[in-house]
């Protein structure tokens, strides 16, 4: 009977010690330290972005009173209004064109300042990314003035070639243009840097190899500088597609909207209807709007990229 104790407070004595070894290679490990590094971050995401997301989706079940749960009442009377649809269609036109602007100027322009030599190259970048580093509220009250109907610079310098004064802010197709050309302003510098950091990385023995096979250019960039640049194009454009999607700062300076509700952006009219209407659950709906569409462009694009990651 003795020997069973003490063989029993033996393997007692013998378990403690591997625990506290298992809890120290547990802490010791890089994954266990980056989890707990990243905690406050983690939490702090889930303050500001998970618990506003899940009260807007409580709000949007709501009456405008926010006193009755009307369940998807508010989605079906949003599926019936003529405004939430042209906002749907002016979103995705905004969104769609306004990205493919950015990526086709900020690709060009990374190849003309990849090709100039170092210390010149750096006071381009700089020159170039303060679009991007101006908040842009500040710069878009500069194109408000630009756009002035009365003492708009662009007019005045438009009628040395005899072009009559264009409503830049008062027609809707012109408004449109005047939107996207602000945001593609505003944006491109972003492409710029990630796709000139992306073509740093590509080696030059492909381009010798390439030369040595006879290829000019464009076969270049086609079959060596695309290729290699797929991931970094793929990932700006989801990340811009958001951005600009989200967008509210610069058609609310410039348009609020207007004319005729014609420029609208979901962040916009949402504003429009949640706040300035007073009907908040009504402005969470429409505000919602814009997961599934971004979801759907998200799955997309990161199962291409992890695609080629597999195949690499």
């Amino acid at each position: 009977m003795a020997d069973v104790v003490v063989e029993q407070g033996r393997h007692v004595s013998s378990v403690r010690p591997r625990k506290r070894a298992s809890l120290r290679n547990t802490l010791g490990r890089k994954s266990t330290v980056a989890f707990f590094l990243t905690l406050p971050l983690i939490l702090l995401i889930a303050l500001l972005v998970l618990y506003p997301a899940f009260f807007s989706l409580y709000l949007a079940t709501l009456n405008k009173a926010m006193t009755k749960f009307v369940g998807l009442g508010n989605f079906t009377f949003l599926f019936k209004r003529e405004t939430f649809w042209m906002v749907v269609k002016q979103s995705c036109i905004f969104a769609v064109t306004a990205v493919i602007f950015k990526a086709l100027i900020g690709f060009i322009v990374a190849h003309f300042v990849h090709n100039i030599p170092g210390k010149k190259q750096r006071k381009w970048r700089g020159m170039l990314l303060v679009p991007w580093v101006i908040p842009p509220a500040m710069s878009t009250l500069a194109w408000l003035w630009l756009f002035d109907p009365s003492y708009s610079a662009f007019n005045y310098t438009l009628s040395f070639f005899g072009v009559g004064p264009i409503p830049w802010l008062g027609e809707t197709f012109w408004a449109r243009f005047s939107v996207i050309l602000v945001n593609v302003w505003y944006g491109a510098p972003f492409f710029l840097i990630m796709y000139l950091a992306a073509l740093k990385s590509v080696p030059d023995q492909l381009y010798e190899a390439a030369a040595i096979d006879g290829a000019n250019w464009w076969q270049k960039i086609w079959y060596v500088t695309l290729p290699m640049m797929r991931n970094i194009i793929a990932i700006t454009t989801l990340f811009s597609l958001i951005v600009t999607f989200a967008n509210f700062d610069i058609v609310r300076i410039l348009t609020s909207g207007g004319p005729l509700d014609t420029t609208h952006l979901f962040a916009t009219w949402a504003f429009q209807v949640g706040i300035q209407s007073s009907d908040i659950p009504l402005g969470a709906c429409v505000s919602l709007f814009m997961v599934p569409i971004l979801a759907v462009a998200a799955i997309f694009i990161l199962r291409d990229v992890t695609k080629r990651g597999n195949e690499a």
